[in-house]
Parts: C-alpha cells; sequence; structure tokens
C-alpha cells in the first residue's frame, strides 16, 4: 500500500456500487443541485503497527461516504476523503496535518489516529480552527474546551469505570490491574482507582508493563502471585499479548478485562485459547447485530463496496463517525463554511442514529457514552 492514500468518491464512479442499497437516513439531493466537493483531511495507520486499526476506520468511513455520494451527496455535494497513511509516527502524523491543512480544498480535518499523534497534532488544529472531527483516541488529552475539536467515542475512563462497575455488581472485590507505562495506561490506572474508591472497594496489587513487552512476564507473575479474583488489563498491542499469555501459564481460571483497544481481530486470533472468556469493553454496537438498525444499515453500506476485510466494531465506528460528520454538514446549510459547520456539530443533540446515540453537551466532553461488554467465545467471535 502506498505511504499516502487518496480516495476520490465520485456519484459516477459510486453509482454502480450503491444505487441497489436503500439507506433510511440517507435524503438525495437536489437533481440541479451545482456539483462541488466537500474535502476531509485524513491522517491514519494504514501500514504501521496499528495499520489494522486505521484501516478497518478508514473502510467504514468509506463505506457510509460511498453511500452519501451515490445518492447525491449532501446539498448537492459529494464527500471526498484524502487519506494519507502515518504509520503510526507521530512526526510523519505532524507531516501530514501540515500539508493537509495547507491545501485551501480542505474543510476539515477526520478521525485523525492515534493518542500521541493527536496530542501532537492539537496545537496547530487549536490555533487554525480548523474542524478537528472525531479524533480516534479514548484519552482525556483530547476532550479540550473548543469549539472545533469534537470528539464522539467514550473516553478509556468512562471504559475503565464501565469495568469496575460491572465487577462490583458481581461480587469481585479483589481485583488486580496491570496497566502500560505511558499516557494511556497511567490514565486507565486513574480511572480504575476512582471508580474503586467510589463503590468502597480495596486497592488491589497493580503492576506496570514498558511499551517494548520486557517486563510483561515479571508482571504476571507479580499480580498471579496476588491472586485476585479478576485482573483489569490497561494495555494495547504486544504489552497486552505478553502479559495476557504471560499471566494465563500462571492462572488459567481466573477473569480478564481488557478495553476497547484490545479487541482487534488480529489480537484475539493471536491469543488464541488464551483469549477465550475474557471479557472486552466495546464503545460501539456488535456490527453484526441485524436488530441494531445502525450496524443492518453498516452491513449493506459495507457490502456495498465489496469490502473483502470482517466487519468489526473499528470499522463501524469508521462508518458511524462518518454518518455523524454528513448529519452535521446537512444542517450546516446549502453554502457551509468551517464556521456553521462548527455551529452544526454543537446542535447534535440525542441524535438517535439506531441504537447508537450522539449528544453533543459542550467542548471538553465526548458525544457518545456507549460502553458495552462483549466476551470473547470460543470461536473468536464476540459474544454479547
Amino acid at each position: 500500500m502506498p505511504h499516502a492514500l487518496q480516495t476520490r468518491l465520485s456519484r459516477r464512479t459510486l453509482l454502480a456500487g450503491t444505487a441497489a442499497v436503500a439507506l433510511p437516513w440517507l435524503q438525495a439531493g437536489p437533481a440541479n443541485a451545482q456539483e462541488s466537493q466537500i474535502v476531509l483531511g485524513q491522517s491514519t495507520d494504514l501500514t504501521g503497527p496499528l495499520g489494522e486499526l486505521g484501516s478497518a476506520m478508514h473502510q467504514g468511513a468509506q463505506a457510509a461516504f460511498a453511500a452519501v455520494n451515490a445518492r447525491g451527496g449532501i446539498q448537492g455535494r459529494s464527500i471526498v476523503l484524502n487519506t494519507l497513511d502515518d504509520q503510526y509516527d507521530v512526526q510523519k502524523g505532524l507531516a501530514n496535518v501540515k500539508q493537509l491543512m495547507a491545501d485551501p480544498n480542505t474543510f476539515a480535518l477526520f478521525n485523525c489516529m492515534g493518542t500521541a499523534n493527536v496530542e501532537a497534532m492539537l496545537p496547530m488544529v487549536l490555533e487554525s480552527g480548523i474542524p478537528f472531527f472525531a479524533p480516534f483516541t479514548g484519552a482525556q488529552l483530547s476532550r479540550v474546551p473548543q469549539r472545533n475539536v469534537f470528539n464522539i467515542r467514550a473516553s478509556y475512563a468512562e471504559e475503565a469505570e464501565k469495568l469496575v462497575q460491572h465487577l462490583h455488581t458481581l461480587g469481585i472485590k479483589r481485583i488486580a490491574i496491570a496497566y502500560q507505562a505511558n499516557s494511556f495506561g497511567k490514565e486507565v490506572f486513574n480511572a480504575t482507582q476512582r471508580s474503586m474508591a467510589k463503590l468502597g472497594l480495596p486497592e488491589g496489587p497493580s503492576a506496570t508493563v514498558e511499551n517494548n513487552a520486557s517486563d510483561a512476564a515479571t508482571a504476571a507473575a507479580k499480580i498471579a502471585q496476588a491472586q485476585p479474583e479478576a485482573v483489569l488489563i490497561g494495555l494495547a498491542g504486544k504489552p497486552a499479548m505478553e502479559f495476557v499469555k504471560s499471566f494465563r501459564a500462571l492462572r488459567r481460571g481466573t477473569s480478564l478485562y481488557g478495553l476497547s483497544v484490545l479487541g482487534t481481530s488480529a489480537n484475539i486470533a493471536a491469543l488464541g485459547a488464551d483469549g477465550v472468556g475474557m471479557a472486552l469493553t466495546q464503545v460501539m454496537p456488535l456490527p453484526t447485530n441485524p436488530v441494531v438498525p445502525v450496524s443492518r444499515e453498516f452491513m449493506q453500506a459495507w457490502k456495498a463496496i465489496g469490502a473483502k476485510a470482517e466487519p468489526s466494531h473499528l470499522a463501524l465506528e469508521g462508518y458511524i463517525n462518518a454518518r455523524v460528520f454528513c448529519e452535521a454538514l446537512q444542517r450546516a446549510g446549502k453554502n457551509p463554511t468551517r464556521a456553521s459547520f462548527i455551529d452544526a456539530t454543537w446542535s447534535l443533540r440525542k441524535l438517535d442514529l439506531g441504537g447508537f446515540e450522539v449528544h453533543a453537551t459542550e467542548p471538553g466532553r465526548n458525544a457518545s457514552r456507549f460502553v458495552e461488554l462483549t466476551l470473547v467465545g470460543r470461536d473468536g467471535k464476540y459474544v454479547r
């Protein structure tokens, strides 16, 4: 895959693949509307260490934009997503954003990925005032009190609190936590401690794991020796994989709980039998659940673009982010400006997409608080 992936979605090229799909949330633009485009810029990981995540979200967003464009776009304007691959590298991400912002056609930045990358991008974004829509991070650092930054997904802290509340409901008190020795891990750890204190649960054993996972086995041994009833895993990537495998070898019967960042299909496949029975939070509905309207519509759009990858929570997240963007753009009027679009994002109160609600309250708060628990089944599939 090339370093820079630029996707141009036009009504003519996409009509054949999506014309047969009738999605109730779409409204065709006026037949005589002047053809124009709304160009979005995105820097994400497509070929780096988290390329599976970035690619899934990118494809999900493209599925939504393709469906919109096939029906005439928004107010007659087609949506163009100009995506640059940063390989989850901060400096490449910064260079990409500078390039995108220098292009006068870039209307907004969309779904840029990664806590460290987003943190580095924010000073430029805040100074410029460009819409920074749905950054892909659950970290508090992106929840800034500035109107041009619009977060959708629930935060890492909310995911951690959900896990603690669930364990408290089950009557589990001896809760250990393994967390990454970085800002992500510390944020998860602090959220669990606040939640446990609030619920009157005793402080449990904890251990950190370095980003290179060099001490994962040591952390697993420390926590296993404490004999907890459950372990919360504030880890992602290789540290999570190595910790779970090491801990399972020592105490296979102990319940393990993790956050959504742990639940990629590649991670679950890599864990194999060690992943079975793990409970993971998700910040999106189950994408393949036909009972949930937004999931059903996502699957229609996913099939319409001929996506070969498995439909995942991350792909649904990209799709929902794109849906919300289109709703705000529709509300921004026939001749949208950045200012009118930003105003429109904050008018999204109790927007129900069909099983997923967006409620924009104030800058600094994410517009969704959706968090649910899923269980990894024996076939590697999620069970609610």
